[in-house]
């Protein structure tokens, strides 16, 4: 590649729908360095599905409902434009540029894992079936796998045989900014949110039952959908709080929700790296979370922006803590780590790195 010649990178993914990957991706192909860059959005699927604006990036849709039936079109798209650089993020998508890369020796294959992949694998969930599952070495032919915390590094490395030298650790940046959330007087009420799909890993009915011993008056808000709602709204039932919890399943204003809110709940048994939990704090909301393998305790600084606890009765002590919590304090606490000037800058240089080998 000559030296004035901007590097071209293809960002894969297999939609822009509402997600953490595709938040992330999509943000960074639509705010890279234009001066040094040339990205391309590669899209399996179509463009009615568009929830993040790409306005600024070239974006190709392939109109393939999986990445598997995507994989040809793919491969035409790296044979039509040569890039330097693909990168790809979700499991499936990763393993299926690593099986394809060995046919483009002059193009570097960059990863970027979602989740801490082991602990996923037992989820009981509907969910499509994916190559990484089931084969350990599925990455092998990436040149560079970032990871969000460093606990997915370290299982990708434990559990999928990946070399650490080809791991970086790279979190999510803080894509917007909005205002801090002001101080209000204290209501009768205290308000909670969660914002996440409605799936077992999330944690949903511990929630519930840490709620139902809450003596003072509460609301609960719950953002998101999925294949556990009518198991969640009936464990709510149950236990005699669902006429305590608001159910929304979609909004595009999750800053305003967050704001309105005193606290943030996360029930989750895994978390890649918590946006909602971090996008939170980002307006000043406090977040108790309980300890679990992932980046969340890259984003909580205890007693600072909220609390990581061990069991349902700290997590119960904590949300009947009389704490006031300074939301100034809060967002400077994640601004600071997170920001999207030093994520970029993060993500450029690898590209920049991997480019030079």
């Amino acid at each position: 590649m000559e030296s004035n010649q901007k590097i071209k990178i293809l960002f894969v993914l297999p939609s822009l729908v509402p997600g953490g990957a595709e938040r992330v991706i999509s943000f960074v192909a639509n705010n890279i360095d234009r001066n040094i860059f040339e990205p391309v959005l590669v899209i399996a699927g179509f463009d009615k599905d568009i929830a993040y604006d790409v306005s600024k990036t070239n974006t190709i849709y392939l109109k393939k409902s999986r990445i598997l039936t995507a994989i040809p079109s793919i491969i035409t798209t790296i044979l039509r434009l040569k890039p330097d650089i693909v990168v790809s993020s979700i499991s499936h998508v990763n393993t299926a540029m690593s099986i394809i890369s060995p046919l483009f020796r002059k193009t570097k294959f960059i990863g970027r894992e979602s989740t801490v992949l082991s602990k996923r694998k037992n989820e009981k969930k509907s969910r499509k079936w994916s190559p990484a599952y089931f084969l350990p070495d599925g990455f092998k032919n990436l040149d560079k796998l970032i990871c969000q915390s460093q606990d997915m590094a370290e299982d990708m490395i434990k559990n999928y045989n990946v070399p650490k030298e080809k791991t970086c650790i790279i979190n999510n940046p803080i894509s917007s900014l909005p205002k801090v959330k002001q101080n209000k007087p204290k209501e009768n009420e205290k308000r909670f949110i969660t914002v996440g799909r409605l799936t077992e890993v999330k944690g949903y009915e511990r929630i519930l039952e840490i709620l139902s011993k809450v003596k003072t008056p509460f609301v609960y808000t719950i953002i998101g959908n999925g294949s556990l709602k009518e198991q969640i709204f009936s464990k709510a039932k149950e236990l005699g709080i669902e006429k305590n919890i608001i159910h929304i399943e979609f909004s595009n204003e999750l800053s305003k929700h967050f704001s309105e809110n005193d606290i943030f709940l996360q029930g989750s048994y895994v978390e890649g790296f918590p946006n909602a939990a971090l996008e939170s704090c980002v307006v000043g909301t406090p977040v108790i979370a309980f300890k679990a393998p992932g980046g969340t305790k890259e984003i909580i600084d205890n007693g600072v922006n909220g609390y990581i606890v061990e069991n349902q009765e700290e997590f119960l002590e904590k949300l009947n803590e009389n704490k006031t919590w300074d939301p100034n304090i809060i967002r400077d606490s994640v601004y600071k780590k997170f920001n999207s000037e030093k994520i970029l800058k993060e993500y450029e240089d690898l590209f920049l790195e991997v480019i030079k080998k």
